[in-house]
């Protein structure tokens, strides 16, 4: 086990906790010993306890070229979402499920709470259109999360996720 990811067999890993200000580095510790992983499995993903570090793990899984996998009853929610866009491949059993919801800061500002410009919100336009999206579908997908409150969830299954983003 690597922090939030255990590793099935020499092919495949699962993430099934919240990731951190470590989880990165975890990651990378998993590939050093196990470099034939190929894909992840996103059993239960409860987000992130830092979204900076969890924007970087999902650029270190899409620079891997990872593809990524939630099977059918598993939960990707908040920022397990971003990392499951990272994969190079995304799928998405019938059966799994996804939430998303606007992000806070320490001080408890939403995204909202910042222009649109503002750095804040710049790093997430910037993380989906890395991982494939063009700028018209990242302002959408990013306006979709942020219309729900950071205390709330929406609620989408893999089918409402493929209208968002190409799932394979």
């Amino acid at each position: 086990s690597f922090g939030p990811f255990r590793v099935i067999d020499p092919t495949r890993a699962a993430l099934v906790d919240t990731t951190d200000s470590r989880s990165p580095a975890q990651f990378e510790a998993m590939l050093k010993a196990y470099p034939g992983i190929a894909l992840i499995e996103m059993i239960d993903c409860p987000g992130t306890e830092d979204d900076r570090a969890n924007l970087r793990l999902g650029r270190l899984i899409h620079a891997r070229g990872l593809v990524t996998h939630v099977p059918k009853g598993g939960s990707v929610r908040s920022g397990g979402v971003e990392l499951f866009l990272a994969g190079r491949q995304r799928i998405a059993d019938p059966g799994a499920e996804f939430a998303v919801h606007s992000w806070a800061d320490e001080d408890g500002r939403q995204a909202a709470d910042y222009p649109e410009t503002a750095p804040e919100n710049r790093a997430y336009l910037d993380y989906y259109r890395e991982m494939g999206m063009s700028a018209d579908e990242a302002r959408a997908f990013y306006a979709m999360t942020n219309s729900v409150p950071n205390a709330d969830a929406r609620w989408l299954s893999a089918e409402d996720m493929g209208h968002w983003v190409k799932l394979n």
